[in-house]
């Protein structure tokens, strides 16, 4: 879920018991609170559409290193856990040695928002394909 979607939820019950308080229409109601939800999620739909724009554009780019250096970071934050988590314990067992990395917390947060990127990206590609396809 994106930042905006997390505001929303922590906000929008809030500002829908001030529109129950506020208007006595029920139909007014209604219409109120769905059209402040279509706003945030057109705010979201959005923002994740520009945040796809960009690993699109460093995909397509001309550079090598630019098309790839989010695969490869990818990749080397995969064998710090494969090392970590698989060889490190085997070796240390069956060898009493083992070549165990350092893992500050910070690297888990980058590879908790390098994945997020990759899985929010071609996410938010289908949805927005969805919405402008059919939702409208």
């Amino acid at each position: 879920m994106s930042i905006l979607g997390t505001v929303a939820n922590l906000i929008l019950p809030g500002v829908f018991k001030e529109v129950d308080k506020a208007i006595p229409d029920q139909d007014l109601k209604a219409k109120l609170k769905a059209s402040i939800q279509a706003a945030v999620l057109s705010a979201d739909v959005a923002a994740l559409e520009a945040q796809a724009g960009v690993v699109r554009a460093e995909a397509k780019g001309e550079s090598w290193l630019q098309r790839n250096w989010r695969p490869i970071t990818m990749m080397v934050f995969v064998a710090v856990v494969f090392n970590n988590y698989l060889l490190a314990p085997y070796l240390q067992a069956m060898f009493s040695w083992s070549a165990r990395l350092d893992t500050p917390p910070d690297l888990w947060e980058l590879i908790k928002l390098g994945l997020g990127g990759y899985v929010v990206g071609r996410s938010a590609e289908k949805c927005v394909a969805a919405w402008k396809g059919g939702w409208s």
